[in-house]
């Protein structure tokens, strides 16, 4: 099936490694030149490697995007590819597994400003480029913890929330280019960040990591952890023609462990 996306520039942001990686490559695969960003320039480096093997162009910028000067070094170095941003996918992430008693108000902020504010700010400067080229796809990685409670994820749900309703606001200003704005959510996926998720719950219920692995699986109604490929999957579907006429949605890719009905 063509997705149409030949030629086109898309930008993954903490796109070197895990569910940004996966999607950087899914959207390579469909004959998009990518730009990936992130803080450690050696992944970012062998992502690159693993891109350009799908035949298309690509690069690597380093940027911590916590941090507004960095984003704007990124749009700066981006526009040394004389090309303008057809396709945005907000990836970057940061997670502090800890108890409310244990969460400063730095590691709140921190996470806010990480996820939340770099997806605003990245979505500002991306919808200029859109704006030239008439259209535009704009997909942000929001997470469960938006519609679910998690006791030592409570950054995580704030921010996620933000991010679902940003979505939802942002969509309906963005319309008016021709730019779609739709969020993923995603479920217990096997990357190394939520490993370190489970090893901190492991020690929080003093029970061995298997037991927590065999619980989060058990909780999930397909009975297994969903896999970065399978959000890059919706990434595709939202970035694609099949999706033209849908903007302002949240979808999650939770294997059916999701038990809110969201209308």
């Amino acid at each position: 099936m063509d997705f149409e996306m030949t030629g086109k520039l898309a930008l993954v942001t903490g796109g070197s490694r895990g569910i940004g990686k996966s999607i950087a490559l899914k959207l390579a695969g469909q004959g998009a030149n990518v730009i990936i960003c992130g803080r450690d320039q050696d992944s970012l480096n062998s992502a690159v490697k693993d891109i350009e093997k799908k035949g298309v162009d690509a690069w690597g910028f380093q940027a911590d995007v916590s941090k507004n000067a960095e984003i704007k070094m990124l749009f700066q170095e981006i526009s040394s590819i004389n090309k303008n941003v057809d396709i945005l996918v907000n990836n970057a992430v940061t997670s502090t597994s800890a108890p409310f008693d244990e969460l400063t108000d730095d590691e709140f902020v921190y996470h806010i400003e990480v996820k939340l504010m770099a997806y605003i700010r990245i979505a500002r400067l991306a919808l200029e480029q859109m704006k030239k080229l008439g259209s535009g796809r704009i997909v942000n990685l929001g997470g469960m913890t938006a519609r679910i409670v998690a006791p030592l994820r409570m950054t995580n749900g704030v921010t996620n929330a933000g991010v679902a309703n940003f979505t939802k606001q942002f969509a309906s200003y963005a319309a008016k280019f021709d730019v779609t704005v739709n969020c993923v959510h995603p479920g217990y996926t096997a990357t190394d960040r939520i490993m370190q998720i489970f090893k901190r719950e492991a020690q929080e219920l003093q029970i061995d990591l298997n037991t927590i692995l065999e619980k989060r699986t058990a909780d999930i109604p397909l009975g297994k952890l969903i896999q970065p490929e399978d959000i890059a999957s919706a990434v595709l579907f939202f970035c694609s023609p099949l999706a033209k006429m849908v903007t302002g949605q949240c979808i999650a890719v939770d294997g059916g462990s999701g038990e809110a009905v969201s209308y």
